[in-house]
């Protein structure tokens, strides 16, 4: 899919990935929402890309679907669906001095994560599938963002890698689920990322915890992350796949 001209949606679009995101699809003549929680950090970055800002917690479902609406109405109803919310809270399932993990730190990250991710795809596809089609073969694009936690996680994140290995299993079934109406899904796998969220579970930068990725040997950038995703969305064969983006990184 040609993405100039097309209205996008990409949510986390405040900052890390998915500004990086934002940036590119901009600049390709993409008609861009960033949802973001924080509206203030949503309109900063929209200002400085030329794109629209919309509040939106991913959780809510009444939130997501009053979003989307904004969204349809500044841009056209959204035929590309990025989905860049995330939340990471790191901790080890039990510890000696500390006992067992609090479950809202799995319950929290199930809510952002896993359902955040979900409400964009159900009320999203719902939207396109009523939409006239395009020239060609397709009607839109769904690009959902996991982790290589999701597929070989480390140490103090078992509740996060359950929430993107969640994200990951939705693939290939939502891929075959919107088949009929001409919506591909795929999903990108990132590994070390130079992030706000990255910066923060690693309490540093994230170059200087990228010395185990093969080559190259330094954090991802969002721009690389944006450019899979662009290419995902141009190349109509990437469907229900999931991508790692990590330098060959493996735990």
């Amino acid at each position: 899919m040609d993405v100039n001209g097309i209205s996008v949606v990409i949510t986390g679009g405040a900052s890390g990935l998915g500004a990086g995101t934002a940036k590119l699809f901009s600049e390709k003549g993409a008609k861009v929402a960033i949802f973001d929680r924080n509206l203030e950090l949503a309109q900063s970055t929209a200002r400085e890309l030329g794109c629209a800002a919309v509040q939106c917690d991913v959780a809510a479902e009444e939130s997501v679907i009053e979003a989307l609406q904004q969204a349809g109405e500044i841009n056209g109803t959204p035929r590309i669906l990025i989905n860049c919310a995330g939340i990471d809270i790191t901790g080890r399932t039990a510890t000696r001095g500390g006992g067992p993990q609090p479950r809202d730190a799995l319950t929290q990250q199930i809510a952002v994560n896993l359902t955040g991710t979900f409400n964009i795809c159900r009320l999203g596809a719902d939207a396109i599938r009523q939409l006239d089609s395009l020239e060609g073969e397709e009607q839109g694009v769904i690009v959902n963002v996991a982790s290589i936690a999701g597929l070989d996680g480390p140490f103090g994140q078992t509740a996060y890698a359950a929430t993107k290995a969640a994200v990951i299993g939705m693939t290939l079934p939502m891929a075959r689920d919107l088949s009929g109406y001409g919506i591909r899904v795929a999903t990108i796998a990132p590994g070390v990322f130079n992030t706000p969220l990255a910066a923060s579970v690693l309490r540093g930068e994230p170059d200087d915890y990228a010395g185990s990725v093969p080559f190259p040997k330094r954090a991802g950038r969002p721009a690389e992350f944006a450019s899979m995703a662009l290419e995902i969305c141009q190349n109509p064969m990437l469907n229900g796949e999931v991508i790692r983006l990590d330098g060959a990184l493996r735990g």
